[in-house]
């Protein structure tokens, strides 16, 4: 079985890939600039660098309300942040552009050297305060070799946070599904940001799918993630090794303006 996290990270256990989250990009309220945005997803890169993380990933968490497809101008933006942050990385990276919008992140990805992507919605159709939106997984294949990128990892979410399922259908089917369809490694989340997955869920997906890629997508912590490794090979974690506390009505849990605590990050890599 092709595992793409050990072909990119060079192990297949215990990775952590930190988000990094940039402020509210070109054309969206607060937007503080190019050169403010690039200095603190630099801050970031180096604090999860400095801490130890197995990869990043950049994403555009802070475009709210979000878009199912983006314009242009926020491709051209994240790319150009993207190929300064690909510069001073000593791990890989990978794109997600929200809300699943896999076109563009393949396009940003082809155009970085970036290493993988993350979709939202792959094989489960769902409902979501942007919109419905009708999984497709031949079509993202297609398109992902239509540009000559199939050297980029595709890591697709199942029953996604944030989303209403449109179908009737389990976790377990959904993994079934997205690993026939050519999903890289699957990511299981809880219901919104910063909740875990629930742990039955975790052990359901891992019985069914046995030796396949798991990573935990939203929610892991210092205080959880020893438990959420017992079924997962790794996390994508961002908002728990933010500086501060939670922002009261902040969709995010944390704002743009809170940057990662290197501390926060040795401590989670350590448990």
């Amino acid at each position: 079985m092709k595992n793409s996290l050990s072909e990119i990270f060079n192990k297949d256990r215990n990775i952590t890939i930190g988000a990094i989250h940039f402020a509210p990009l070109f054309g969206y309220k607060d937007f503080p600039g190019y050169e403010v945005i690039l200095k603190n997803s630099l801050e970031d890169l180096t604090a999860f660098q400095g801490g130890g993380v197995d990869g990043v990933i950049i994403e555009n968490n802070y475009d709210i309300p979000h878009k199912i497809f983006v314009e242009k101008e926020i491709v051209n933006m994240m790319t150009r942040l993207g190929k300064e942050i690909k510069k001073k990385a000593k791990v890989p990276v990978g794109v997600s552009v929200l809300w699943n919008d896999y076109k563009s992140a393949l396009l940003i990805a082809k155009s970085i050297g970036a290493e993988f992507i993350r979709v939202p919605v792959f094989v489960d159709s769902v409902r979501t305060s942007y919109g419905d939106i009708f999984a497709d997984p031949k079509s993202v294949l297609k398109y992902r070799k239509k540009i000559g990128a199939e050297n980029v990892a595709v890591f697709t979410d199942i029953h996604v946070k944030h989303a209403e399922m449109l179908e009737s259908k389990s976790i377990e089917e959904s993994a079934q599904k997205a690993m026939k369809f050519g999903s890289d490694a699957l990511i299981v989340t809880g219901k919104w940001t910063g909740d875990a997955p629930d742990l039955k869920d975790l052990e359901a997906v891992r019985n069914t799918i046995e030796g396949f890629p798991i990573l935990v997508g939203s929610g892991a912590d210092s205080s959880n993630v020893k438990k959420l490794l017992q079924y997962a090979n790794g996390t994508i974690v961002s908002t728990s090794l933010k500086e501060g506390n939670v922002k009261k009505n902040e969709t995010n849990v944390k704002s743009w303006q809170q940057r990662i605590n290197k501390d926060k990050v040795k401590l989670f890599m350590e448990r």
